[in-house]
C-alpha cells in the first residue's frame, strides 16, 4: 500500500508540474505563433475573416495582416524617397538615411560579392535586405507581429534568393553548363557520383541556412524577454519585477541591433550565393 501510495503521490505531482509548464509555455506560444485574430488586449481582439477554397485554407491571419502593412510602409517610404529626388537631387531627413543605407547595400555588399552586371541584382537584394529589415523594426512595436519570426515567412525569402541564385547561374552559362561547371573539371570517374550527390545537396543546403538562421534569430529574441517578465508571474514576488524589466530592457535594445544585422546578413549571404552561381570560374 505504502508504495502504491508514493506512486499515485509522484503521478500526481508530475501532472501538475507538465501542468504548470503547459501553461507558462502557451502563454509564450501565445505572442509568438500566428493567430486568426489581431490581439490588443486589454482592450479587446479583432477577429479576421476565414477563407477556404477548394478545401485549401487561405484564412488572413495576424501574420498576413502585419506583412501587408510591412509591404505598404515600405512602398510609400521609398516612393516618397524616389519623389522627394525629382524635386532635388540633394537629400534631406529620412531620404538622406535611405539613400545611406542603400549605398551601403551596394558598395559595401552586392557590388564586392557580385561583381561583374551586380546591377542586375541589386533591385533584389535591396528589396529583401528593406523588407526584412522594416519587418524586424516593425515587429518590435506594441501590438505588432515580427513576421520574419514566421519560418513560412524566412522559408519564402530564402526560396527567392534560391532562385535568383539559380538563374544567375543559369543566365550566365546556360541550364547545363551551369549545372556542368559545378563539378570540378579532372574529377575521378569513381567519385563523381558523390561529388554530384553533394553538389545537388549543397544547392538545397544554402536556403535551408538562410531560412533557419533568421527565423531562429528573430523568435529568439521575442522568447528571451516573455521569458523574463514571466519570471515575476512565475516567482510570484514583486522585488523580481526590477530585475525582469531591466534585462528585458537590455534584450530588447539588444533586438533593434539584430534587427539590422539580420537584414545585412541575409542580404550578403544572398549575394554571395548569386554571385558564387553567377561567377562559378572565381
Amino acid at each position: 500500500m505504502l508504495i502504491e501510495g508514493i506512486k499515485d503521490t509522484l503521478a500526481t505531482n508530475n501532472m501538475v508540474q507538465h501542468s504548470s509548464a503547459g501553461e507558462g509555455g502557451d502563454w509564450i506560444l501565445h505572442h509568438i505563433l500566428d493567430n486568426n485574430y489581431l490581439d490588443f488586449e486589454p482592450f479587446g481582439t479583432i477577429p479576421l475573416p476565414h477563407l477556404e477554397l477548394f478545401g485549401i485554407d487561405l484564412s488572413i491571419t495576424r501574420y498576413v495582416v502585419f506583412m501587408w502593412v510591412v509591404a505598404v510602409l515600405l512602398i510609400l517610404i521609398l516612393a516618397s524617397a524616389s519623389k522627394a529626388y525629382k524635386k532635388s537631387l540633394i537629400p534631406r531627413g529620412f531620404v538622406n538615411i535611405v539613400e545611406m543605407m542603400i549605398i551601403f547595400v551596394r558598395d559595401e555588399i552586392v557590388r564586392p560579392t557580385i561583381g561583374k552586371d551586380y546591377q542586375k541584382y541589386l533591385s533584389y537584394l535591396l528589396t529583401i535586405f528593406f523588407f526584412i529589415l522594416f519587418s524586424n523594426l516593425f515587429g518590435l512595436l506594441p501590438y505588432s507581429a515580427t513576421i520574419t519570426s514566421n519560418i513560412a515567412v524566412t522559408a519564402a525569402l530564402a526560396g527567392l534568393s534560391f532562385i535568383m541564385t539559380q538563374l544567375g547561374g543559369i543566365r550566365n552559362y546556360g541550364f547545363f553548363g551551369y549545372f556542368k561547371a559545378m563539378v570540378p573539371h579532372g574529377m575521378p570517374t569513381v567519385i563523381l557520383p558523390l561529388i554530384i550527390v553533394v553538389e545537388i545537396l549543397g544547392l538545397f543546403t544554402k536556403p535551408f541556412a538562410l531560412c533557419i538562421r533568421l527565423f531562429a534569430n528573430m523568435i529568439a529574441g521575442h522568447v528571451v524577454i516573455l521569458s523574463l517578465i514571466g519570471l515575476i508571474f512565475i516567482m510570484g514576488s514583486i522585488f523580481v519585477a526590477p530585475v525582469s524589466i531591466v534585462f528585458a530592457l537590455f534584450i530588447y535594445m539588444l533586438e533593434l541591433l539584430v534587427a539590422l544585422i539580420q537584414a545585412y546578413i541575409f542580404t550578403m549571404l544572398s549575394s554571395l550565393f548569386i554571385g558564387m552561381a553567377a561567377h562559378q570560374e572565381h
